[in-house]
């Protein structure tokens, strides 16, 4: 059994964070953590909570913190962790952080996405990208994970096969991405009320949203080349779900059922990884699950190979990745807390 604390836990990563945790066989919650005005019983956020959880939540004091738990996830706002997870691993905790924060090798990468400079070199260097499927064998053996974005998950989860196995071109990759509300943060904003949002899709931050690098820099170091995609993101009014749909000009002349071969080669022996057959791909296969599942269609025609990939947002895209990551850390059955 290990104690395990959340900061941050008055966002919707920290809300699916404690959801997740209360039933696994092998955690208990000691500590929770928020930005908010005054110490207060969990249950009193969140009402459904009550007799479920017993424990208040405080405001942060890292001093204090670090007696309380031995492992901790922080479900901060970007540029936030990076002046809390310093005094964390120097007490020896283990650390998952959902922020941006520690994702980049690159300060400058960082710094000109996010505007703010890197205080931190030290432990980014220690930081393991939390993407199990492809880093499992790093993440057993560090005590500091950056847990990846959501698009990104589902990019480098869709992308990643036809790369390696060299079947696509890698400067022609096109990333449509749709995602749920929920993707912004518990925040309020003028853009995310009812109101602004209903009965609509909108388009922003073509080819400038602060995932795009960090899918380039995973792409680029898996491909041993440089890779730059064209990310082109929509939200759409619904609560959590990504759907992305990747164009990629073929390199190779193979049919479907290579291509599919590939793919179901390549993710054979991950949990959460589905390859799905058939014509319907939807974010309501993957609602509140941590799996991602991946679509392929093939136009043989255009040299043309479409990959659709779909992730709840906030679990395989935030905390349940996280928590799959702290099971690989601690030992613990991959699938435990999250099945």
């Amino acid at each position: 059994m290990i104690r395990v604390g959340i900061i941050g836990a008055t966002g919707y990563a920290g809300e699916e964070l404690m959801k997740i945790l209360m039933r696994h066989p092998y955690v208990r919650i000691t500590y929770l953590a928020a930005k908010i005005d005054k110490e207060q019983p969990i249950d009193e956020i969140f009402p459904y909570l009550k007799n479920r959880l017993n424990l208040k939540c405080e405001i942060l004091d890292t001093k204090k913190a670090v007696s309380k738990a031995d492992l901790f996830f922080l479900a901060l706002p970007h540029t936030v962790s990076i002046s809390v997870v310093p005094l964390l691993l120097s007490h020896k905790k283990k650390v998952i952080d959902l922020s941006a924060d520690y994702r980049f090798k690159n300060t400058s990468v960082y710094e000109k996405w996010y505007k703010v400079a890197h205080k931190d070199k030290a432990n980014l260097k220690k930081a393991v990208y939390g993407l199990p499927e492809l880093y499992r064998e790093k993440i057993k053996k560090t005590d500091f994970v950056a847990n990846p974005g959501c698009y990104p998950t589902a990019a480098i989860l869709g992308i990643t096969p036809s790369l390696v196995s060299g079947i696509v071109n890698k400067d022609s990759i096109i990333v449509d991405a749709k995602s749920g509300v929920t993707g912004a943060g518990r925040k309020a904003s003028l853009d995310f009320f009812y109101s602004e949002i209903n009965e609509g899709v909108k388009a922003y931050k073509i080819g400038s949203h602060q995932h795009m690098p960090e899918i380039n820099q995973e792409l680029s170091s898996l491909a041993d080349k440089k890779v730059d995609v064209m990310f082109c993101p929509h939200l759409i009014p619904m609560n959590r779900g990504i759907l992305e749909t990747i164009y990629m000009k073929l390199d190779k002349k193979i049919n479907y059922a290579k291509a599919l071969d590939i793919y179901k080669k390549f993710y054979k022996t991950e949990p959460f990884v589905r390859i799905v057959e058939g014509e319907t791909y939807s974010t309501k296969s993957v609602l509140e699950t941590n799996f991602c599942d991946i679509g392929l269609k093939l136009n043989e025609d255009k040299g043309l190979l479409i990959v659709i990939s779909a992730i709840d947002n906030l679990l395989k895209g935030a905390s349940g990745q996280a928590v799959q990551n702290m099971n690989i850390m601690c030992g613990f059955p991959e699938e435990s807390g999250l099945l």
